[in-house]
């Protein structure tokens, strides 16, 4: 070949089997996994099993083991519609008065007649009065506290409870009390300013200080932190207090708490000599019926707790807890008095159940009680037969139900059961079997037996033992794991306990806990997002918490978005079927929606939805009315095929998706009656800005999708006439514009804040994940992004740490990238960091609270330090960080059904393995060169000399 920029070598394999199979059996034989040397203490240090439709959390306790598990299915509410009809009457009002300048109005005329319908909407103002006329003959708080609080100085406090429940629009009643305490501060305290520390508490009303109101409700549900004016603090005692309303704060039956979370009083200004407030807080409520309360959407629901209590094992030795991600297997060895015990879990795929397996080295030796429990208000124990036992729950008035059963066997011993215990004394070994289920078959219809179902699950492994079911579970899962793998050196840092290991990453760099996360990222999706099942929602398949933040939902924005960025790349493409189902159920409720709220054909989606599915726009106007999260969905539609080159998907499963989302754009734009460019409005720029008219990331997201269009109208040799009308709008859509701070304009004005650290990047979407501006094609706008990524700054939340490394990728800024990195891998619980964001002792992502978007996206950003094929070409190596000077990686996939393994040395490339799965051209880049190859499907190719 004359004209290749470099040398190369041609290898033809004709059985298609990829190269390094020496080197993958290697890596795969080593010691891949979480480890700890002491027991979870908190729900964000235990470890994380799942199949895709069960998940648990593990805790690893040796007196009393603890299993925290949902159901992917348990959500509150039910099928209902959430689109407003006749919403569209008020669109051209609502647009006029963001062209006239008016946005307040807007937002408020938007917020009153344009918000999609919540859930008891209708009757809510007659069940609201027969709730709290229910309440008035209850006894006081001070009777529900007695038993916890002396609380004989509260009403010297002077709280006005009437003001309280009139801003509720509820009668006269006393609040409740969340948590009080009498404090005596240091001498040298006194008549300073004071900041009080309250934790993660959702939804709490009032915080007084010796009897004044210092502190008020926040919504966000982040960290309480409040001033105390020095004039209050006083000598002697001073009584800190906290009052939570019992309506709308937690709908009146949850216990509310703040895990162990520590509570603080400091000097402002000061980290050190802090008075904590220890202890795990729960709000006592007054009345433990529900209460029906309006709620845009539903909230993911944790389904219950397995208990395991073991008498003499609370001292131990030698203890040790893994996950280890090769085999999705969980872990916990410890020695009581000579004794070693084994314990291991696994959630199988195949048997739809999780699996637990308690051993010792010595006979006799395993004796416990199981039960189970539930935060769920309404429920039931039941014995099955002399091994099982269940219990039942209803979520909210029974609309969705559930039931459990847990089935126990032994080698030896006996076994003794209750309604809600099942004893085994001095057996050899026990094997756990947990399944779970709910009434739900569909986002429209709840009407299967939960019970019927779990009976069937159980019955189906009843016969098989652990072995059985553990082979099953690794013949299943790794197939898939073992497809990739990924070093960067450093691995002598395994020897290190996990949790140690992210704390310290603060001093010293560790590039193998870098590619321990991309592989967890891979682990965590194939738990939680298993081909057949949903897609995993904020948290994943985890969640311990009745009132989740943000209701553990689909997040449209960025969030769901991004939990999909590795499937392709990381080679688990099958766990993109997932997204897929749900991009299909909210296309038909989003054709409703885009007929009640716009008028329009196609389908359109807001920035929220839930398991009933709802694509209205909900909270408020000035962040809920963003249309384009159905478009953004679409792109993963395109990009599976851009991977695959499966033209049967284009045409029978992505195309009719993508051109109905297009149907939608081609009839909601309107021009501008300044510029006369089309513009999208009513919208918004998330979650920054409020209600505006032409924001940019609407425009990057459009063109993409309109070019897509027409691109696969191409491809398929179809809809030719459709693709000539989406040009001519593409055509017309406004231009983005550069500021006069040099940075890319987030709206039409130019109107950018410098100094704005929004953790939201949105109107830099066109670079990643789009391709709308690159170094090859759009420089000064790739120039002008990046100066406003400079401007956002380095901070943020998880995800949003995650996404700025997918960008500085982009930016080939592999130093910048990996700073990134080190601060998503810092801890998260360092009360050293002021960063918010980061990792928590089990890896999980740190919004905070945990979400998982943040693992899968700083996985795929750490896959684009590596490589990018968004340009036409795969760019090998194209930000790597001088900390990453050499490493390999294998399994690796590419746009146009590529697979790559490569590996480098002293920061330069060595040797290149190419597998050509749908024997399209490959153009191979590496710094400033350049090859061009004719491939042919099945095919491999190797480069050497590079």
């Amino acid at each position: 070949m004359k004209n290749v920029a470099f040398n190369y070598s041609l290898i033809f394999i004709l059985c298609g089997a990829f190269i390094f199979p020496a080197c993958r059996q290697q890596e795969q034989e080593e010691t891949l996994e979480l480890w700890y040397n002491k027991p979870a203490q908190i729900w964000e240090e235990a470890l994380p099993i799942g199949n895709g439709r069960l998940g648990a959390m593990v805790y690893g306790i040796p007196s009393e083991e603890h299993i925290q598990f949902n159901e992917e299915t348990l959500w509150d509410c039910m099928p209902r519609t959430y689109y407003r009809e006749d919403a569209n009457k008020y669109l051209s009002e609502i647009r006029q008065l963001l062209f006239d300048g008016k946005q307040d109005a807007a937002e408020k005329l938007a917020n009153k007649v344009f918000m999609g319908k919540q859930a008891y909407e209708e009757d809510f103002p007659e069940k609201k009065k027969l709730w709290a006329d229910s309440l008035l003959n209850l006894p006081k708080v001070q009777t529900a506290f007695q038993a916890t609080f002396d609380d004989s100085e509260w009403e010297t406090m002077l709280i006005d409870y009437k003001s309280v429940w009139e801003r509720k629009g509820l009668p006269d009643m006393n609040g409740s009390v969340l948590f009080r305490k009498t404090i005596d501060v240091p001498e040298n305290w006194k008549g300073k300013k004071l900041v009080i520390n309250l934790g993660k508490i959702k939804d709490q009303d009032f915080t007084y200080f010796n009897g004044q109101q210092v502190g008020s409700m926040d919504e966000s549900n982040t960290n309480r932190t409040y001033t105390i004016p020095g004039n209050l603090v006083k000598k002697g005692k001073n009584v800190i207090a906290v009052l939570i309303n019992n309506y709308v704060s937690t709908g009146g039956f949850n216990a509310v708490r703040t895990g162990s979370k520590k509570m603080h009083l400091l000097p402002k200004g000061l980290k050190s000599d802090s008075i904590f407030i220890e202890g795990d807080w729960k709000y006592n409520v007054i009345d433990e019926d529900p209460p029906f309360y309006p709620q845009y959407q539903a909230d993911y629901q944790p389904f219950g707790d397995i208990k395991i209590a073991f008498d003499g094992h609370d001292q131990f030795t030698n203890f040790r807890r893994n996950l280890d991600l090769q085999n999705a297997l969980a872990n916990v060895t410890y020695e009581v008095e000579g004794v070693t015990y084994k314990r291991e879990f696994l959630a199988s795929h195949p048997d739809e159940l999780i699996a637990v397996k308690l051993s010792a080295d010595q006979k006799g030796k395993i004796s416990f009680k199981a039960t189970f429990e539930t935060e769920h208000p309404i429920h039931s124990f039941f014995k099955v037969d002399d091994n099982t036992i269940g219990f039942s729950l209803k979520v909210e008035d029974g609309e969705m139900k559930g039931t459990a059963l847990l089935s126990i066997s032994t080698e030896s011993g006996q076994v003794t059961t209750t309604d809600n215990g099942i004893t085994v004394t001095n057996a050899n070994e026990a094997t756990l079997k947990l399944v779970a289920a709910t009434n739900y078959k569909s986002y429209q219809d709840i009407s299967a037996d939960p019970e019927t179902r779990c009976n069937d699950y159980l019955a189906s492994a009843t016969s098989k033992t652990y072995e059985t079911i553990k082979e099953a579970h690794l013949a299943d899962y790794k197939p898939l794991f073992d497809r990739f793998s990924i070093e960067f050196g450093g691995k002598e840092k395994r020897q290190q306990p996990t949790d140690e290991r992210i704390f310290n990453i603060k001093n010293e760099a560790d590039q193998d806990l870098a590619a321990t996360y991309v592989q967890y990222a891979r682990y965590l999706m194939l738990s939680s997002g298993r081909d057949g099942t949903n897609p995993p929602n904020l948290q994943g398949i985890w969640n311990d918490k009745i009132y989740p933040a943000w209701g553990s939902k689909y997040t449209t924005n960025i969030n769901c978005e991004m939990n999909f960025w590795p499937v392709e790349p990381l080679n688990i493409a099958e766990c993109h079927n997932t997204l897929f189902k749900l991009i299909d159920e909210v296309s038909e409720q989003g054709s409703k929606t885009a007929k009640a709220h716009y008028g329009a054909n196609g389908w359109v989606h807001h920035h929220n939805t839930d398991q009933w599915r709802g694509t209205a726009p909900i909270n408020n106007s000035n962040h809920g009315i963003w249309v384009t999260g159905g478009a953004w969905l679409c792109h993963h539609l395109w990009e599976h095929y851009l991977y695959s080159q499966d033209k049967e998907f284009l045409k029978d499963e992505a195309y009719p998706q993508i051109k109905g989302a297009a149907q939608f754009f081609v009839d909601f734009l309107v021009e501008d009656p300044e510029t006369g460019f089309l513009i999208s409005t009513p919208s918004n720029s998330p979650e920054n800005g409020g209600l505006v008219a032409g924001p940019t990331m609407d425009h990057e997201i459009i063109r993409s999708l309109f070019k897509i269009v027409i691109e696969s109208s191409k491809i398929l040799d179809t809809d030719h006439d459709f693709a000539k009308l989406v040009k001519d709008k593409l055509d017309h859509i406004a231009p983005y514009q550069v500021g006069q701070y040099g940075q890319l304009q987030e709206w039409m004005e130019d109107i950018d804040d410098t100094t704005n650290h929004h953790r939201h990047v949105s109107h830099l979407w066109g670079v990643h994940p789009g391709s709308e501006f690159t170094w090859d094609e759009t420089p000064e706008l790739m120039k002008a992004a990046r100066q406003s990524l400079i401007y956002r700054g380095d901070a943020g939340t998880g995800w949003s740490l995650a996404w700025k490394i997918n960008f500085w990728a982009r930016f080939l800024d592999g130093d910048h990238a990996n700073t990134m990195i080190q601060m998503l891998l810092s801890s998260a619980i360092d009360p050293e960091r002021e960063s918010s964001g980061g990792s928590y002792p089990n890896l999980f992502d740190a919004h905070p609270p945990f979400q998982i978007d943040g693992n899968f996206g700083g996985a795929a950003g750490i896959a684009e330090m590596l490589m990018q094929s968004h340009q036409g070409y795969i760019h090998l190596l194209p930000a790597l960080p001088s900390d990453w000077s050499e490493g390999k990686i294998s399994g690796l996939r590419a746009r146009n059904g590529f697979e790559l393994s490569f590996s480098w040395k002293d920061g330069q490339l060595q040797t290149v393995h190419v597998k050509s799965a749908a024997g399209k051209p490959l153009r191979l880049k590496y710094g400033d060169k350049m090859i061009e190859q004719e491939t042919q499907k099945g095919e491999v190719y190797e480069f050497n000399e590079l």
